[in-house]
């Protein structure tokens, strides 16, 4: 059984302070589900310091970008070499936002995705279509064209412990999820690409949803067969709401913590 995992997405929000507070009221209620495994993603500014309160519990820490050389003359990045260090466990790789925003490609994401596996971190690699290709019947196509080019440079060993959030690019921030069903679909869709190419490795893939997940909607994904957790933005930033997320993701059977 894949253990399911959620994992907050902080984006550029939390100071240090912010965060502690954040962890200190989350951290005894997350002690106590099991069945599940939590990740934290904050600013890389609150990395360290979250890493500490973290330490010596079941919830790993994660960032949110990563650059793909271990060092050089890349004014502003932060390498995968300085994540691990900080003691990062997770990064999420080829967010919308930074596909969007940010310009970043598809090579740059499989870049990412190889150097994060590199440094002994596991990406947490998002993929989705945008409404314009939605509307026009290419989900499908969008999405494993992203798979495709992520994972060209990935072994089955790596794909075994790979985590893919599916995350369509209209429901991110914008309150508009998807329905549980769709969800459904296009997780299984992403299981059977993977498996088409690296074989029964893919069985044990998580496959996140995300987009506009909150306490109210959350169940609706996480009692899907093919989605193993949430990959959470807005509602991540509120504890009391965050925590509900995780415990409705608990599944009997499960175990808390990292992969082997």
């Amino acid at each position: 059984m894949r253990t399911p995992l959620v994992a907050a997405n902080w984006k550029m929000h939390k100071t240090r302070a912010e965060a502690a507070a954040f962890v200190e009221a989350a951290l005894p209620r997350l002690a106590v589900v099991e069945g599940v495994e939590v990740v934290l993603c904050p600013p890389y500014t609150a990395l360290e310091s979250v890493g500490r309160l973290l330490q010596g519990t079941a919830v790993r820490l994660g960032a949110q970008n990563l650059h793909w050389e271990r060092q050089g003359a890349f004014t502003g990045e932060v390498s995968p070499t300085m994540l691990a260090e900080v003691g990062c466990a997770y990064v999420i790789v080829g967010h919308s936002e930074r596909r969007r925003l940010f310009g970043e490609t598809d090579d740059r994401v499989r870049r990412k995705v190889r150097a994060a596996f590199d440094a002994g971190l596991v990406p947490i690699l998002c993929v989705g279509e945008t409404l314009e290709e939605r509307q026009a019947g290419l989900t499908d196509s969008r999405v494993t064209d992203q798979l495709a080019e992520a994972t060209a440079d990935l072994s089955a060993e790596d794909v075994a412990r790979l985590v893919v959030a599916y995350e369509p690019v209209w429901a991110i921030g914008t309150g508009h999820a998807a329905t549980g069903e769709e969800a459904n679909r296009v997780s299984g869709l992403i299981r059977a690409w993977l498996r088409g190419r690296f074989g029964s490795a893919a069985d044990t893939t998580r496959v996140q949803y995300g987009g506009s997940v909150t306490t109210r909607n959350a169940a609706e994904f996480l009692q899907q067969p093919e989605v193993d957790g949430a990959l959470v933005g807005g509602a991540s930033l509120d504890a009391e709401e965050f925590v509900g997320i995780v415990q409705l993701a608990a599944r009997p059977g499960g175990t808390g913590g990292a992969p082997g």
